[in-house]
């Protein structure tokens, strides 16, 4: 397996100062062809793999996530020759949204602990109570468990805009950058999630739209720009969360032709831990619906064929 000088396992989920001239000139040095020259043209879909999901420490470590984030590192090395394009997104929150704590409050005015749910029988009853944005508030929980058959859940303050968890974790962006100056192309970042009123783990779309806010809707632009590559891998965090409702929203958007084109590097995710709900019981059931509809699951230690 091919892996840079300047590449150290142990700097993988660790917030260090990415070597991005080193990774550059690397890629430089590789000597391959420009994608533009590829007659296959395969993406890989980065999933929210930031510093507050991979590092141990971040602030909704995913547990698993440092060794998934190392696995796909060095699929990247190995396969940037095939790799046409990397497309990689970040959640992106401010400090009041409909899922962290002070948005809510119950009768003696305390706010929910993280990974509390929220259901709307309890919105109903009094006992969780909106402090902003009142009748959207108890509409949204209302609208999420009837169109999205799932409740609210209360998160930890993640992935804030600015903040040093909001970065893609170091050591992958010098994957990612040594790829760009390797085939001669520029990565796609898209970023989701700033909604107040809305959560948004897919990042192709909100649970609940918001038709007047930028992304508050389908991201058919996207859909249609990553539908046209002839494979598309996916890899990221968390699989019980925001992976597994990007590749729901694909298999709902696309038909057959593209569907049987996705690729899920299953070993290059892992799920939330939760006390009380098994997600990834949940997401190996949901993944296992996908593979009827067309989807592959495949892991790191397969190099992509040709």
């Amino acid at each position: 397996m091919f892996l840079p000088d300047y590449y150290e396992t142990d700097r993988v989920g660790k917030l260090v100062v990415p070597r991005v001239g080193e990774a550059t000139q690397a890629g430089h040095d590789a000597n391959l062809f420009p994608s533009n020259e590829d007659e296959q043209h395969i993406l890989l879909l980065l999933v929210d793999m930031q510093v507050d999901f991979v590092h141990e420490d971040g602030a909704l470590s995913v547990p698993g996530a440092v060794d998934d984030a190392r696995r796909t590192i060095e699929w990247i090395y190995q396969n940037a020759g095939k790799i046409t394009t990397i497309a990689a997104s970040l959640d992106s929150h401010v400090p009041r949204q409909i899922f962290f704590p002070t948005w809510w409050a119950d009768r003696d005015g305390n706010h929910p602990e993280p990974y509390t749910p929220i259901t709307a029988e309890k919105v109903q009853n009094g006992d969780w109570m909106p402090v902003i944005e009142e009748e959207w508030s108890r509409s949204y929980v209302k609208q999420l468990e009837a169109k999205a058959k799932k409740v609210l859940m209360i998160w930890p303050y993640h992935t804030l805009i600015g903040t040093p968890g909001h970065a893609l974790t170091p050591v992958l962006y010098e994957a990612i950058a040594f790829h760009s100056a390797a085939r001669q192309t520029q990565p796609h970042f898209l970023t989701k999630g700033s909604i107040p009123q809305t959560e948004h783990y897919s990042i192709m779309e909100p649970e609940v739209k918001v038709p007047d806010a930028p992304l508050g809707e389908l991201n058919k632009d996207f859909l249609n720009l990553i539908g046209r590559y002839d494979e598309i891998y996916v890899a990221g965090q968390a699989k019980s969360h925001c992976v597994l409702e990007t590749i729901g929203s694909m298999v709902n958007y696309y038909d057959h032709s593209v569907i049987e084109k996705m690729y899920i590097l299953t070993d290059a995710m892992s799920s939330v831990a939760h006390p009380q709900i098994d997600f990834e019981v949940i997401a190996n059931e949901t993944l296992a619906e996908y593979t009827h509809k067309g989807v592959h699951l495949v892991n790191t230690a397969e190099a992509i064929p040709g």
